[in-house]
């Protein structure tokens, strides 16, 4: 399958892309087809950051290469093919294992306000006198011999 993507070049921190026609199984920077534009991102927005063989790309389209994401942005303005903003509402929502797990630390964290409870509520309850207390063992006591 052929896409139409970047390759990056420049130095480090002083990125320059080309924009390829490349088989999506070759590396990002390695063998592509033929070169059909240019990105900087170190330009300022309103000067030639982009420019496009749009001709080229046209052909290419016509033959069935996929632009990538980034390359579509650029080929809209363009005219060339219709882009649109993604949108994934579940992108910040935690896995099924993170929810698992959140699960558990809040039953954890509930049984133990729980037992916090209980111990409160026997130490607030009054303690049976001192004299009753000795009563009932002795009372036992002669019962089981």
């Amino acid at each position: 399958m052929l896409k139409i993507r970047l390759s990056r070049g420049g130095s480090k921190k002083r990125p320059y892309y080309t924009i390829v026609i490349a088989n999506s199984t070759a590396a990002r920077d390695g063998k592509f087809i033929e070169k059909v534009g240019t990105y900087n991102p170190m330009l300022p927005k309103d000067a030639q950051r982009v420019t496009l063989k749009v001709e080229r790309i046209a052909e290419w389209l016509k033959k069935g290469a996929q632009p990538t994401d980034r390359v579509a942005r650029f080929l809209s303005k363009e005219g060339l093919v219709e882009w649109k903003h993604g949108n994934n509402p579940q992108k910040g929502t935690p896995g099924k294992k993170a929810q698992e797990r959140a699960a558990e630390r809040a039953q954890r964290e509930a049984d133990r306000l729980e037992a916090e409870a209980a111990a409160k509520a026997e130490a607030a309850a009054p303690a049976p006198a001192a004299d009753e207390a000795p009563v009932e063992a002795a009372a036992e006591e002669p019962a089981g011999e």
